[in-house]
C-alpha cells in the first residue's frame, strides 16, 4: 500500500502504537512546549538526523564544548602568578576589539593599561588587569573599577582620572582621593566571553553565563553570587574559562581559575566550590597568589575548607575520568558524556551508532528531571520512534 501524506502517516502510526488518550493528559502537563505531535516529529527527525535532536552543530564541534581539543591538556598550573586583580568595567563583549586596550576611539582601557605599564616597576603587588562588562542594566557600570582580593569598587572612572587613580590606589595602596570606594560582597564569577579575540571564548562564554545565571536563580542566590563577562584572561584553548573570587570558610578572598568548563559543571561549581569551598580538581587551572610551579603541585593542594584534595582524587580514580586515562583506553570524556576517543584502532569519525548514543544520552538527561509517571509516558513515545522510523522510511522509498 502506498504511504500517503507524511505528517498524517507519522501521527497515525504513533497514535496506534500507544494509547493516545491515556498518554495525552500526561504529556499535556508540560504545556505547549511538548505537544504530542511536536515530540513525535522531533524524535523522527532525530532518527534521520541525530545532531538536530542533541542540539549539536558544526560550530559547537569547532569552537564549543564538543571540540576536539577539550580535555587534552593538563590544565593545573596554567595560571601566571599574581596577587591582585584589577577589572575595568567597560561596555560589553560585543563592543570589544581583539585588543580592548588598543582602541583609539575608546580611550579609557588604553589609558588605564598604559598607566599600569609605565608604573610597573613602582607597583609592589603583582597586578593583573582585565576588562569586564560595564553598562546600564548590569551589575556594574561603565568606568567602574573592581579590585580583588580587596573586594572594593570605585565608580565611574573617567579618562582624566586614570593617572591619579593608578598612583593613589595601585602604586601607593591608598584610597583614591577623588572618589569614594565601595565594598563588594558575595562571590563574583568572571567568565571569558571575548569572542573577537578568540571564537572559542565567544561561543562558550555566553552559554556558561546564561547557565550560571539560571542555576543561581534556581538556588535563590541572586543577591550573593554575581556573574560578569570578561575579556581575555589567557588560555583560549581551555575555554570555557572562568575565575571565581569568593571567601573561604575563614573569610579570606580566594581567586580560583577553571578551564574546560561546560554547562554540566555549573551546578558543581556553585554547590561544591562556592557552597562548600571545595576545589573541582579536574577543571582547576590555578589560583591567585600561586606561581605556575606551585599550581602544578595539585596533589599537595589543600581545599579552602581544610580537607585534603585526595578525597576528590580518590573519587575520580573510582570512576572513568580524565584523572585515570588508562582505564578508559585513551578516551577523553567530553561534555554530556560524549567521548572523543583517540584509540588507534578506532576510526576518527563518529559512526551512526555513536550518534544514536548521543541522542539517548541527551534524552536520558532530559527525562531525569521528570516525575516517574512522566517517564513512563515518554518511554512509550521513545518506543514509538522505531515504528515512526519504519513508516518514514517506507514513505521515502515509496515517494
Amino acid at each position: 500500500m502506498r504511504i500517503g501524506h507524511r505528517r498524517g502517516t507519522l501521527i497515525f502510526v504513533a497514535q496506534h502504537y500507544f494509547s493516545f488518550t491515556s498518554l495525552q493528559p500526561r504529556l499535556h502537563r508540560f504545556g505547549s512546549h511538548f505537544p504530542l505531535k511536536t515530540l513525535v516529529f522531533s524524535m523522527a527527525e532525530a532518527v534521520d538526523n541525530p545532531s538536530s535532536f542533541s542540539g549539536e552543530s558544526d560550530e559547537d564541534f569547532k569552537y564549543g564544548f564538543q571540540r576536539e581539543e577539550m580535555y587534552k591538556a593538563s590544565i593545573a598550573g596554567t595560571v601566571d602568578a599574581y596577587d591582585r586583580h584589577v577589572f575595568l568595567c567597560f561596555k560589553s563583549p560585543e563592543d570589544w576589539l581583539p585588543r580592548v586596550e588598543g582602541s583609539d576611539s575608546d580611550l579609557l582601557p588604553k589609558l588605564f593599561s598604559s598607566a599600569l605599564k609605565s608604573r610597573k616597576n613602582d607597583i609592589a603587588v603583582k597586578t593583573k588587569f582585565t576588562i569586564c562588562e560595564g553598562r546600564d542594566g548590569t551589575e556594574f557600570s561603565d568606568g567602574d573599577v573592581l579590585i580583588f582580593p580587596e573586594m572594593i569598587k570605585y565608580k565611574s572612572l573617567k579618562d582624566s582620572d586614570v593617572d591619579s587613580f593608578v598612583d593613589d590606589v595601585i602604586v601607593n595602596g591608598k584610597p583614591w582621593a577623588s572618589g569614594m570606594q565601595e565594598v563588594l560582597t558575595g562571590s563574583h564569577i568572571f567568565v571569558c566571553a571575548h569572542g573577537s579575540r578568540d571564537k572559542r571564548c565567544g561561543v562558550c562564554g555566553p552559554v556558561l553565563i546564561q547557565k550560571l545565571k539560571e542555576e543561581i536563580d534556581l538556588r535563590g542566590l541572586g543577591d550573593q553570587v554575581f556573574v560578569t563577562p570578561c575579556s581575555h584572561v589567557g588560555g583560549h584553548k581551555y575555554a570555557g574559562n572562568l575565575i571565581i573570587y569568593s571567601p573561604n570558610p575563614e573569610g579570606k578572598i580566594m581567586g580560583h581559575w577553571y578551564g574546560y568548563v561546560t554547562p554540566n559543571d555549573v551546578p558543581e561549581l556553585l554547590d561544591q566550590h562556592i557552597g562548600k569551598g571545595e576545589i573541582i580538581e579536574r577543571i582547576w587551572r590555578g589560583q591567585m597568589g600561586s606561581s605556575t610551579e606551585e599550581g602544578e603541585k595539585v596533589d599537595e593542594q589543600k581545599l579552602p575548607n581544610g580537607k585534603d584534595q585526595k578525597r576528590k582524587k580518590k573519587h575520580q580514580e573510582d570512576s572513568p575520568s580524565l584523572g585515570n586515562k588508562e582505564s578508559v583506553a585513551g578516551c577523553c570524556q567530553g561534555a554530556d558524556g560524549v567521548s572523543c576517543c583517540r584509540d588507534a584502532t578506532l576510526v576518527d569519525k563518529c559512526t551512526s551508532e555513536e550518534q544514536g548514543k548521543k541522542v539517548l544520552t541527551k534524552l536520558s538527561h532530559w527525562m531525569g528531571t521528570w516525575e516517574q509517571a512522566d517517564v513512563f509516558a515518554t518511554i512509550a513515545v521513545v518506543g514509538a520512534v522505531a515504528t515512526v522510523a519504519v513508516a518514514y522510511s517506507l514513505y521515502r522509498r515509496s515517494g
